[in-house]
């Protein structure tokens, strides 16, 4: 539903979200390899708050990942609205300059404003919380007035929208055809009460829903649109937050998959203890999932009682994983450096979880402190919050920092050596993509598609199998693959193995910020060398 207050003026609303800063979890040195992709995933939020707003109201959205609002969205506005992460505080106060410089007024909402809106003084208006009654209060406001007010106003949602009465996202005003994946949402909130995860202060411990028709509606808006991403991941904080609703659900997705052959395949993010949870896991199977990022955060168990995490020791964490890996779930984990808990030995137990559990991509962060957590509140007790920008993350270790750092390095070192990488995925070619469901060539077999494999196998075909320093081992998992009939997963470990070799190589030479959570430092970027002159070293002379 849209907001159904009554409006006497006509509006145009600007919405602009800021740019990331490079991570693991991005893979934006893949983009290149897709041909037209230029970011990684459409926010929800801010579509949602397009879709939201009055029908009299204009609405127009830049994502400044693919392309940087210019002078003429801002002098074509009469409010630019922002949303974003802690990670992106620096591009969220450049899009503020802009505007205001342009003369136009400012709102800013999502969850870093939510967690820390002591953060953004300099900003016209807040939205803290999430979309509700503060939201009606904002559209009263400006259908009223557009001017800049003298006084910055905080406005702060008491009565959430129900999920069930939000409208689809603005999917038509997003260029889908520039994502990488897609987005969707079926639920907001998390039980669990993990040390250092904000959620549950500002979505709740209890996960609220939309209907299955609601999420069908919204996959039919997306496949409507020309050159959709064909994978759609799931944003839910956790996707079996609400196991009954999730399995309720599933049958009404591996419906909607059926009519209509199968356009799309589905990840998602959810906790370890799902293993637990067949029906569930084959539902999701049949549903043509094939990703789970699961926050496994470190593997040892005793660890997890730390940081309130013991829910990941419902199962035995390897047999967790090889029973995903038998639903044709390929995990990607998130892992914690820097634990009050890591000892001296923690980096080897690390690097033998790696080499054992055969996880491909593991997105490994030192421990950040965000607002609204417990984690927050009791570092601020002890006196160990630390706010040094040269440094990489907010928290005084129990350990040396720089010998966490140096911990750090050396675990992503060796989980992105090329032969260790691709030897993970040889595993994956033989445990866990023979499980998933063969699905109708008839929803695959699109021109977009098409277009899609022929450049993506060209481009790796060219740069990472003929071009790359790492080329013999990618051509042995690759014809690993091949003799299995897997011609999809060299496509897979290709494109992925791209981005993630060049990243660590990146972060080794210290470009990068050893946490996705907190920027590095401003420094002086050097000019990259363009791939094809960097290939010539490679070419015979």
């Amino acid at each position: 539903m849209r907001c159904n207050l009554p409006v006497t003026s006509r509006r145009r609303i600007l919405c602009v979200f800021p740019a990331y800063t490079p991570s693991f979890g991005t893979f934006a040195h893949a983009y290149p390899l897709m041909g037209g992709v230029k970011a990684f995933m459409p926010p929800q939020g801010l579509l949602l708050i397009a879709a939201y707003m009055p029908e009299a109201w204009e609405c127009r959205f830049v994502d400044e990942n693919i392309k940087r609002a210019g002078p003429d969205d801002f002098a074509w506005a009469d409010a630019v609205f922002v949303s974003g992460m802690h990670i992106q505080a620096p591009q969220i106060r450049d899009i503020y300059a802009r505007a205001h410089a342009a003369g136009r007024v400012t709102v800013l909402g999502g969850p870093s404003v939510s967690g820390a809106p002591e953060e953004y003084p300099e900003f016209d208006y807040l939205h803290v919380g999430e979309i509700g009654d503060a939201t009606d209060q904002l559209v009263e406001i400006l259908d009223a007035d557009v001017s800049i007010p003298a006084a910055q106003v905080r406005l702060e949602t008491k009565e959430r929208l129900p999920l069930s009465d939000f409208p689809s996202p603005a999917y038509e005003a997003a260029p889908l055809k520039r994502y990488l994946i897609g987005s969707l949402q079926f639920s907001s909130g998390c039980p669990y009460r993990c040390e250092f995860c904000d959620i549950p202060q500002l979505y709740g411990r209890q996960p609220r829903l939309k209907t299955p028709e609601q999420m069908c509606a919204e996959l039919d808006a997306i496949i409507s649109q020309p050159g959709h991403p064909a994978v759609v991941y799931f944003v839910d904080d956790n996707f079996i937050g609400n196991r009954k609703a999730t399995k309720d659900m599933l049958p009404h997705l591996v419906a909607w998959q059926k009519k209509n052959h199968f356009p799309l395949q589905f990840a998602c993010e959810a906790t370890l203890n799902m293993a637990k949870q067949p029906d569930i896991l084959e539902l999701m199977r049949q549903a043509n999932f094939m990703t789970v990022f699961v926050g496994i955060e470190t593997p040892e168990e005793e660890a997890l009682a730390g940081i309130d995490k013991k829910h990941n020791a419902a199962v035995p964490m390897y047999e967790a994983i090889e029973t995903l890996n038998s639903f044709g779930l390929e995990v990607t984990s998130g892992i914690i450096l820097g634990l009050d808990t890591d000892s001296d030995g923690s980096e080897q137990k690390l690097i033998d979880f790696i080499d054992k559990s055969a996880v491909p991509v593991l997105t490994m962060n030192l421990l950040q402190a965000l607002p609204k957590t417990p984690l927050w509140d009791r570092l601020t007790r002890e006196g160990r919050l630390v706010h040094d920008a040269s440094l990489e993350s907010n928290v005084l270790f129990k350990r040396p920092h720089d010998d966490v750092v140096a911990s750090w390095r050396r675990a992503i070192a060796h989980a992105y050596e090329p032969a260790h990488l691709f030897e993970r995925f040889r595993h994956q070619v033989e445990v866990t993509y023979p499980n998933r469901i063969k699905t109708p060539t008839k929803g695959k077999l699109t021109r977009t598609n098409l277009r899609r494999g022929l450049i993506l196998g060209f481009n790796i075909a060219v740069r990472v199998g003929l071009l790359s320093d790492y080329r013999r081992v990618f051509w042995r998992a690759a014809g690993h693959a091949l003799k299995r009939g897997q011609i999809e997963a060299v496509f897979n470990m290709g494109f992925v193995a791209h981005h993630l070799i060049r990243f660590t190589r990146e972060a080794l030479r210290g470009e990068h910020n050893a946490s996705f959570y907190a920027a590095k430092a401003d420094q002086p970027r050097t000019e990259r060398e363009p791939w094809w002159r960097a290939a010539r070293r490679f070419l015979p002379t």
